[in-house]
């Protein structure tokens, strides 16, 4: 095998996972060192990055509004060192959000070492723990990298400890707590061993990661080869493309292999491309030899977790343990107004071979048949989980409507249980009593309190049932007018606390359909707040604002002014129109309440009541009543 003039013998492998919490600059560094490996030109990256900085890697639309990692990738980095030696670097860019546990937990398998990316100010966060927890469970070594050690308020001694209390809470080994330290700017391209000799480049980084990050087994590939698919790519040439590594063994170009899936299912097929990777590309070799990730082409159909063996060793690598869903929420056919006027897919038939699909490449989520059979039950790991699947569908050309979300309850030795937890918050000295009250009253317990030594703010940790951060965020904001950053992550089930605070006001509902106008918004605005400017759409039955007390109110906001020859004495009075609160996919699935649904469809987000008749839900509240 070649791979860019270099024989394999001579190719040095080193297999990293990079951990981080989201935007603490793991993307931004994966940049800088493909930069700095000469493999590709400034120019080359800009375009390939969509003429935006720090996003080569984030290819999905979402990743980079957003500024996340949301799916799994890796590339490979061409490094040679100060001794001359050639190396490969296999970097594994893995998600930061807690959400996207399930693309985490099948990629460690893939490597030998991990870079444990940390913000130099903010410290260890929720989903750093999370991900760092995986990676200790699989053996994987951390190599610590102290990012943005550049900015002002840095303080990297402090965070280094933080790190170090970390591991030693999650009881880590002895010599994992003897971790190599790095601190660096991924913005700016350097790293150094010494904060008071700031670097030049990422060569300190890329010398740690060749001295610290074991080599692969080589003798394992006297064995038998043995591959377990972890990502799955696809193509319209040539169909599913399986990703891992090569446990054991010779993958080779044309050879019969044995396919066993999850359940023990065997079937033989052959592999017709064998790829290598290579920068951010990949090119077809003749063989992959143990230790080395690869790409191959023609085992379709195939799924995530499926091993590939040698005909004569049919013996199944053990299957990746996956987290189970927390939280799940009812997937359904559009059946409002307006159905069919934005969207492409409206049947029950599409909306469940969507679903089928994701099942195969999202291993985290869970599908199941709903109360009839236009509902399906969907599960996942929280709430931006479930929340970037139906974005996906949306601009894929679906319509559908989401029910509330609801977590998911066990019995745990007899008791009820429910999901908690971990809730981080750093927000000014000023708004810390309010963020206490706030999320006092929805069951959570102090964990920690500490100060920052500069720019004023007080970091808080808490334990809070899942079901209480709905609507948490957005309650959270407005206490501390914007200031607070707010994080959280699964920790484990404890039961149930007791019940959690419902939404305190009641909503606006249309009873008619049309054209708001804002005519009639003028004369409403003391009833409370809109979803919806003059000119809008709306339908009987559809929730167009939030209520200033408790209860829903009813409201006409498609009435028009009416002309008449007559002239009042004065000038008329010019309706005003005012700003309205802006609700995103996210803030919907936390707002609604149990009747109530959020309708999405390619060009808008609404909420609206499941009994769009007033006087249906009339009725339905006299059943409940007598009952």
């Amino acid at each position: 095998m070649s791979v860019a003039g270099i024989t394999a013998t001579a190719l040095q492998i080193r297999n990293v996972a990079i951990i981080a919490h989201v935007d603490h600059g793991k993307t931004t560094l994966v940049d800088k060192m493909l930069m700095q490996s000469g493999q590709y030109r400034n120019e080359e990256l800009a375009k390939l990055a969509g003429g935006q900085h720090g996003l080569i890697l984030d290819s999905n639309d979402l990743e980079r509004e957003r500024g996340i990692t949301i799916l799994s990738k890796n590339c490979a980095v061409r490094y040679t060192s100060t001794s001359g030696a050639n190396y490969r670097v296999n970097l594994i860019d893995t998600p930061g959000h807690a959400d996207f546990g399930g693309e985490v937990e099948r990629v460690l398998g893939m490597a030998s070492g991990t870079l444990l990316l940390v913000d130099a100010y903010e410290g260890p966060m929720p989903q750093t723990r999370f991900v760092l927890q995986k990676s200790l469970m699989h053996g994987l070594k951390p190599i610590v990298v102290i990012n943005k050690v550049d900015r002002p308020d840095s303080r990297p001694l402090e965070v280094v400890n933080e790190v170090f209390d970390l591991l030693v809470e999650m009881d880590a080994p002895e010599e994992v707590l003897e971790f190599p330290i790095i601190y660096a700017s991924a913005r700016q391209g350097w790293a150094t061993l010494d904060l008071n000799e700031p670097g030049d480049s990422l060569r300190p980084l890329f010398e740690t990661i060749i001295e610290h990050v074991p080599t692969p087994d080589v003798g394992m590939e006297d064995e038998p080869p043995r591959l377990q698919v972890t990502t799955l790519d696809y193509s319209d040439y040539v169909g599913r493309i399986a990703i891992g590594r090569v446990h054991a063994g010779v993958l080779r170009r044309r050879q019969r292999v044995l396919v066993i899936n999850r359940q023990g299912a065997q079937s033989e097929r052959q592999i017709s491309q064998l790829l290598s990777f290579e920068g951010l590309e990949r090119r077809e070799v003749d063989s992959v030899p143990a230790g080395d990730l690869c790409a191959i082409v023609g085992l379709d159909p195939i799924e995530i977790g499926d091993t590939v063996a040698d005909l004569s060793a049919p013996e199944a690598l053990p299957p990746v343990p996956i987290d189970e869903p927390t939280l799940h929420m009812t997937f359904r056919v559009n059946d409002g107004p307006f159905t069919g006027r934005e969207g492409k897919f409206l049947t029950s038939r599409q909306l469940g071979e969507r679903l089928d699909r994701e099942l195969r490449s999202n291993v985290a989520l869970r599908v199941g048949q709903g109360p009839s059979q236009e509902q399906f039950r969907v599960s996942g790991r929280g709430l931006m989980h479930l929340g970037i699947l139906i974005e996906n569908m949306r601009r894929e050309g679906f319509e559908l409507c989401v029910g509330k979300p609801e977590v998911i309850l066990r019995d745990i030795d007899g008791q009820r249980c429910e999901p908690i937890e971990q809730l981080v918050v750093d927000c000014p000295e000023a708004f810390q009593s309010a963020v206490m009250a706030l999320v006092g009253d929805r069951r959570a317990n102090l964990t920690k309190l500490t100060h920052r030594q500069s720019g004023g703010f007080v970091h808080m940790e808490f334990t809070i049932p899942a079901r209480s951060l709905m609507g948490l965020r957005s309650r959270m904001l407005n206490a501390t007018q914007g200031e607070a950053i707010m994080h959280h992550n699964f920790l484990d089930y404890e039961p149930i606390r007791g019940a959690a605070p419902s939404r305190p006001f009641g909503v606006l509902i249309a009873n008619e359909s049309g054209m708001s106008t804002a005519y009639a918004l003028d004369a409403l605005y003391d009833r409370g707040e809109f979803f919806i400017k003059p000119g809008d759409n709306v339908y009987e039955g559809q929730v167009v604002g939030e209520h200033c007390r408790a209860g829903d109110l009813v409201i006409n906001v498609v009435k028009g002014k009416k002309l008449t020859n007559v002239r009042a004495a004065g000038k008329d009075d010019n309706s005003q129109v005012r700003p309205v609160r802006v609700m995103s996919l996210e803030t919907c699935l936390e707002y609604i309440e149990d009747d109530e649904l959020v309708e999405v469809t390619p060009s808008a987000v609404r909420l609206r009541k499941i009994m769009l008749i007033e006087a249906d839900r009339r009725r339905a509240a006299r059943r409940a009543e007598s009952v």
